[in-house]
């Protein structure tokens, strides 16, 4: 008998049977940069949380406060830049000149990105857009394309190209020129009287983002964090409430906006803003700590929320993982409530651990109930 060729086939037959049951195995999940080579990370344990436009040699700092991407450069890139970035250990998404493309197998650069706003006042419309997207992979295929639109990419009612921005129809198409969908909104620092304390124009900028891409793309946002133009600025509660509902809303990445323009200009406030700085951290580093939770498919329909406060709704997110149900919760109006949740097949008794507040609440009848104060957060684990 030829041992060696009775071995060979067996090795075979058993090489082929492993990679049947593959082939039948449930198919897990492409994550939303998956068909880009030298894209953002596909780990399922990565989420991106950038910051906007800064000087390259504040990555350390910021990398400390969980930030893992920059996200626009200024004049940039340059090598000098992008030296300093590596030595940062940050990531960023830059424009596409000659320095750039010169990194193309550089993993320091994870994205392309179109000049700012293009639905605001005086900026390119649709077919410049999609063209200058054609661009963009004709010279570089590996890599995402990334799109920031202006608050009115939030409500119709905000427009910032007169008529134009009432017409959703332009969304749609600008979206056929990215592969990345972001907007900015800040309803607490700036005063415009249509959008001011409304928090809710994040989720609802979220949306609207997902509707345009017909939920094909990943969505991110811009967070307010300090008092741009010199008059309020956000509390800790208030950015983790929009940071939140941006989240539960489907957002894929945030970006923070830390500049301040009036009374004085500092690039970098919320460096210089002990308390807001800390609050963003501990936003982050709780955001990374639930990466694989966010990232994983969120669960329709299981849920229904009941608010006794009518003009305090609380939108909610329901995720599964490694045996564990999650429900991320948040406030969209300012005010106090109180709230019962009726999760699908909670059993009566379950304890739901409510996460970094040192406390569990006991499920009855399918259903918990907590208390919302002013731009609480709670966020729930039940095993």
């Amino acid at each position: 008998m030829n041992w060696q060729r009775v071995l060979t086939t067996a090795a075979f037959l058993l090489a082929a049977t492993i990679a049947v049951g593959a082939d039948q195995a449930e198919p897990q999940p492409a994550g939303p940069y998956a068909q880009w080579k030298n894209g953002p990370p596909k780990d399922d344990s990565y989420f991106p949380i950038a910051v906007w436009c800064q000087e390259p040699n504040l990555a350390a700092r910021y990398k400390e406060a969980g930030i893992n991407v920059y996200v626009a450069l200024w004049q940039g890139p340059t090598e000098a830049q992008l030296a300093d970035l590596k030595k940062g250990g940050m990531q960023v998404i830059c424009d596409q000149n000659a320095v750039g493309l010169a990194h193309k197998d550089d993993p320091t650069i994870i994205g392309w990105m179109h000049g700012d706003e293009p639905d605001n006042f005086h900026g390119p419309m649709p077919p410049k857009i999609i063209a200058e997207y054609e661009a963009f992979h004709k010279a570089d295929p590996s890599r995402p394309v990334f799109l920031n639109f202006g608050r009115a990419a939030a409500s119709s009612a905000l427009p910032d190209r007169g008529d134009r921005s009432r017409h959703d129809e332009d969304y749609v198409e600008y979206c056929k020129g990215t592969d990345i969908a972001s907007f900015d909104i800040y309803p607490v620092a700036q005063h415009d009287p249509r959008a001011h304390n409304q928090l809710d124009l994040v989720g609802k900028g979220i949306d609207r983002l997902i509707k345009f891409t017909d939920g094909r793309k990943p969505v991110w946002n811009c967070i307010e964090c300090t008092r741009l133009e010199g008059t309020d600025k956000p509390t800790p509660k208030q950015i983790k409430a929009e940071v939140w509902i941006a989240l539960t809303h489907g957002s894929n990445g945030i970006i923070y906006f830390v500049h301040q323009f009036h009374p004085t200009f500092d690039e970098h406030a919320l460096l210089d803003e002990p308390e807001n700085l800390a609050a963003v951290t501990a936003i982050n580093k709780q955001i990374h700590e639930l990466a694989p939770a966010l990232n994983s498919p969120t669960v329709r329909d299981a849920l229904k929320v009941e608010s006794s406060n009518a003009a305090v709704p609380v939108t909610a997110m329901v995720k599964k993982l490694g045996g564990a149900t999650y429900v991320f919760t948040v406030p969209e109006k300012a005010g106090a409530t109180d709230v019962s949740f009726a999760l699908e097949g909670l059993a009566a008794g379950a304890q739901v651990q409510v996460l970094a507040e040192d406390r569990k609440i006991e499920a009855a009848h399918g259903k918990f109930q907590d208390r919302f104060g002013d731009w609480d957060v709670h966020l729930y684990r039940i095993r």
